[in-house]
């Protein structure tokens, strides 16, 4: 008689939060350590790691090459998000462990964000509720406000997420300037042709003083620190509106929120710092013009959803192999 031996379950570790139907699915072939505190907790993550298979991170992990070191059976790190600053990935290669990030999962949600503050902080008169609710009425004072129609929106960096957001700000009427510090982008030929609204700029100079409004959509790497410094935001236009949903260094801070304080700037979305929590005494207190959020840019509850079942079907699918 065959004898049926079932196929051994991995473990999997997880420090962060995930969404529990995706842990579920997981659950339903593998041995799940579900554990949020372990992102705070380094002694309980590294003895947790030592029989582990896979590990699954948002961006409070340090996956580091002395915790590799303790996690001897790891192969695959799955992160719940597309930025890998905190992911040795020389480490990850040497030992031979899979790194799998969402990719474009949640490009919706951040294209949304963009979108809707650069409507936002153009028009302007969001901002002061309180002012109508107590009676003040400054009608006068908020009718200068301007539309999307026919304003360029400068998109700097064209992946996955500058893409989408061209996308929806070219539907809201915006006119659309792209470049790309990893290079030309392989669809600058076909944006062309298929719309004159979109085309790509020649340099990041020439579509900062060219833009009403500047998104950045690219990764932090030492050739995009300060990418937009106190020189860069002096090409831009009296007025003009930045908004960073990238990582906090491609900016500095320091030049931003001077240029909002000086009335340089028109207005600001910042959702990714260089100091995450921010710190007390940071540059960004009684900024003029200013929208900040604690990086959720990506966060909503469709975009949940996806990172965590591409996540999960990532680390699955090279556990299987």
């Amino acid at each position: 008689m065959n004898s049926f031996n079932p196929p051994q379950r991995s473990r999997i570790v997880i420090s962060e939060w995930m969404n529990t139907d995706a842990i579920e699915k997981l659950s339903a072939d593998h041995d799940v350590q579900y554990d949020p505190s372990l992102v705070d907790n380094p002694t309980l993550l590294r003895s947790s790691l030592e029989t582990a298979q896979a590990l699954i991170v948002r961006n409070r992990t340090p996956v580091s090459a002395s915790l590799l070191d303790t996690a001897k059976g790891l192969r695959v790190v799955g992160r719940l998000g597309v930025g890998l600053e905190n992911i040795d990935l020389d480490a990850c290669r040497e030992r031979g462990i899979d790194v799998c990030p969402a990719v474009g999962a949640n490009a919706r949600s951040v294209a949304e964000y963009v979108l809707c503050s650069a409507m936002l902080l153009l028009r302007g008169i969001y901002l002061r509720s309180d002012e109508v609710a107590q009676g003040t009425w400054p009608r006068q004072a908020m009718a200068g406000g301007r539309e999307s129609q026919d304003k360029t929106l400068g998109v700097i960096g064209y992946g996955s997420v500058g893409r989408l957001t061209a996308d929806l700000a070219l539907a809201a009427g915006f006119r659309i300037l792209y470049w790309d510090p990893m290079g030309p982008s392989n669809r600058s030929i076909e944006d062309a042709i298929a719309s004159s609204r979109l085309r790509a700029a020649s340099s990041i100079h020439a579509l900062l003083a060219a833009s009403d409004v500047v998104s950045l959509h690219v990764p932090m790497t030492v050739g995009t620190k300060h990418l937009v410094g106190r020189d860069e935001l002096a090409l831009m236009k009296q007025g003009a509106i930045l908004i960073n949903t990238a990582r906090g260094g491609v900016i500095d801070e320091s030049a931003v929120a001077a240029s909002l304080r000086e009335g340089h700037l028109g207005g600001a979305a910042i959702d990714v710092f260089e100091d995450e929590p921010l710190p007390s005494g940071n540059v960004w207190q009684d900024c003029p013009n200013l929208l900040l959020t604690p990086h959720v840019a990506g966060l909503s509850i469709e975009s949940n959803q996806r990172v965590a079942h591409s996540v999960a079907d990532a680390v699955m699918k090279k556990l299987a192999t």
